[in-house]
């Protein structure tokens, strides 16, 4: 059994600074976790996206992250979090893509839904990450709808079981299937493959697609991923891996050393269950943003 403290650290680094510890210590780790490349408070903006659920509107927390420079419509990425919520990875990649002239949006499907994290007795079923598909539609609505938006340039990015389930997204389980992507990239971070087992033996591709992974991943292995992309009868030119070596899951969780948690959900695993490695690997992470910012420049030019 995985206890609270745990569970806090999976894929949130950030949530940490939750651990008791004197008010000196705390402050002083906030100062110093403080990014060269934070985007202005100004150009941040706590934000609401509806969506359907239920037969009832559900209004989604989110932050908008603005370029401060741009000029004319951007581009813009949606992100989705891992089974610990919104953390510190999610808010360092929203502030990277302000900074290369592009708008984020960070989704919390949690906190509305009165969920704190799914990582351990909560671990998400197939249906819950199904459902939780249509936040991305939501999203990507909400973003083409803004006037400062191209909504031709959308993105749609997932970390962990997010990134599952942008996988599920950007995948059809109808290799015929002709109809358009809402989006024109995705990108899928450490993604839970294995929630692409329910969707046949024939996958069809609509955007280009860019899997990143750690080698040494063993909560979402890679594995796991390459026996997706096999399974890609159309559009499998639009596939793209890293996998980057020595790097475990949550490779980007910066100043969050390897540990091991003996209790959480682990789709890898026989039944489900148990336990998985996480950790940041600063190489990684370091050649995680450049193909990532190469992989929008080339698929998101104008």
């Amino acid at each position: 059994m995985i206890d609270l403290f745990e569970i806090e650290w999976v894929e949130t680094e950030w949530a940490w600074a939750r651990i008791r510890m004197s008010t000196r210590w705390l402050l002083l780790v906030m100062f110093w976790a403080v990014p060269a490349w934070v985007v202005p408070a100004g150009a941040q903006q706590n934000v609401r996206v509806p969506v359907e659920q239920g037969g009832r509107t559900v209004q989604l927390a989110a932050q908008l992250f603005k370029p401060a420079t741009a000029t004319g419509r951007v581009a813009a990425v949606a992100i989705f979090h891992g089974c610990g919520g919104p953390g510190q990875n999610t808010a360092r990649m929203a502030g990277l893509l302000a900074s290369w002239g592009y708008a984020a949006l960070v989704v919390d499907s949690f906190s509305t839904r009165g969920l704190k994290d799914v990582c351990g007795r909560n671990w998400p079923t197939q249906a819950d990450a199904e459902a939780r598909a249509h936040d991305i539609d939501a999203a990507l609505a909400w973003l083409g709808a803004q006037s400062f938006v191209d909504p031709k340039r959308l993105v749609f990015m997932g970390y962990s079981y997010g990134g599952g389930v942008a996988m599920l997204r950007a995948l059809s389980s109808k290799p015929d299937d002709a109809s358009p992507s809402p989006a024109r990239a995705a990108v899928l971070v450490y993604p839970d493959c294995a929630l692409a087992d329910a969707l046949g033996p024939k996958l069809a591709l609509r955007q280009p697609t860019l899997f990143a992974m750690g080698a040494l991943d063993d909560w979402t292995p890679p594995a796991q991923c390459r026996a997706v992309i096999d399974r890609v009868t159309k559009g499998r030119d639009l596939v793209e891996t890293r996998v980057y070596e020595g790097a475990h899951h949550s490779f980007d969780a910066l100043g969050l050393p390897v540990r091991y948690l003996d209790g959480v959900g682990n789709r890898s695993k026989p039944g489900g269950c148990c336990g998985a490695h996480y950790g940041a690997h600063e190489p990684a992470w370091k050649q995680f943003v450049v193909d990532v910012q190469a992989f929008l420049a080339k698929n998101l030019a104008p």
